[in-house]
Formats: structure tokens, sequence, C-alpha cells
């Protein structure tokens, strides 16, 4: 399978299970893309609901990690890549975080990350998650923001055995396999979106990498 099918069939599976995907020439321009979702998107959607009604105390310390301003977390990033992006949100005045997630479980608008490889079979975004945060990221967050070289997308997961073996055999990171944003249909078998993790996944496709 070329390069180009290889895209095209991610592309079609992403797309059939809910996710986003864009292509984009440069991490300059995929890191614009996520601000812009950002900046465009209501604030804390999950924590904004039912927070002037009267609460529980444990509902009232959920709403208390509303903040005032959005948040993106983009833990991973390289060092350039992690200041243009602290850049463009001082410019839209975005709060950035790229550690410390566990002390902010509420309230986090966007998550950004690296992927290290997609699977074209069935759309799915493979993250390697040498830390905490890393897996934070695309599971707090409201929107998950995933950037994914093209040259890392195989045909099948059977393509990845052999470079996860290896990592099993040699410490304790995680990988998390990503198909789509969290969902459910337990609730009166209606699929809702949204329940466990993020309400939207947006796929970057990178053409330089």
């Amino acid at each position: 399978m070329t390069d180009q099918e290889l895209v095209a069939r991610f592309r079609e599976r992403a797309e059939a299970v809910s996710t986003t995907v864009v292509e984009a020439e440069n991490t300059e321009e995929a890191l614009k893309y996520g601000l812009a979702v950002c900046r465009d998107k209501e604030a804390c959607q999950s924590l904004a609901s039912g927070c002037d009604l009267p609460l529980s105390g444990r509902a009232a310390d959920l709403c208390s990690l509303k903040e005032p301003e959005k948040i993106i977390a983009a833990p991973g990033l390289d060092t350039s890549d992690l200041e243009r992006l602290r850049e463009l949100c001082e410019e839209s005045r975005i709060a950035l975080i790229s550690g410390g997630l566990r002390a902010r479980l509420g309230g986090i608008d966007l998550g950004l990350t690296r992927m290290e490889a997609g699977i074209a079979a069935t759309g799915t975004l493979v993250q390697h998650c040498p830390g905490e945060d890393e897996r934070l990221a695309g599971m707090i967050s409201e929107v998950h923001i995933a950037l994914l070289p093209v040259s890392a997308i195989v045909a099948e997961s059977h393509d990845l055995t052999s470079r996860l073996r290896e990592r099993m055999a040699a410490g304790s990171d995680s990988t998390a396999f990503i198909t789509g944003p969290s969902r459910t249909a337990d609730i009166e078998r209606v699929l809702t979106l949204g329940v466990h993790g993020p309400l939207e996944v947006h796929a970057i496709l990178l053409r330089d990498q």
C-alpha cells in the first residue's frame, strides 16, 4: 500500500469513528490549528453546566476547578515547539501548561500531544506515554489534538508488534490506542460522546515529518 493509500485509508476509518482529520504542512501550522480550536470552543463545557445550582460539597469542589481562562495542556512537546505554542497562547490569552496535570483533573479545554503511529485499518492513533502527563492530556481534556506524522501511519496493528514488545520488555512506559472520542451507549442505549474522555479528537497529519 502506498503512502497516499495509507493516508486515505486512515482518514476514512478515523472519520468513521468521529475523529476530525486535517492535514498540515508543518508543526507551526498544526499548533495554530489547535490554538484556533481552543479559542473558538466554549470554555469548560463539562464543568460549566449546573455550577449555578445548589451543589453537594464534592460537586462544588469540581466546579471550583473551572478557571477564568481557557487552558491548553501540551506535555511532551519539543522545547522549541512548546515555546512557540506558549507565544501563540500568550497572544490569545490562553493558559498553557506542560506538566502537573494530576492537579487539574477538571477544566482543561484542550490537550495537544504527539502520536507515535497511526493504524490505517482502524483509524487508530497510537500514543507513547513515557509519563503520566502524556496519558492524562488525551484523557481529561475536552478536546484532544493529536499530531501524527504521515510517515508514521502503518497499515495494520500487527506492524507495531515488534516495537511494542521491545518497549514492554524494557520498562514500564504506557502506550495508548485511541480510536475516536470517548463514547458510551450505556445510558438508555443512546450513543453519547465525551462521557469517559474527550468530546472531540482531531488528528493532524503532518506532511513534513
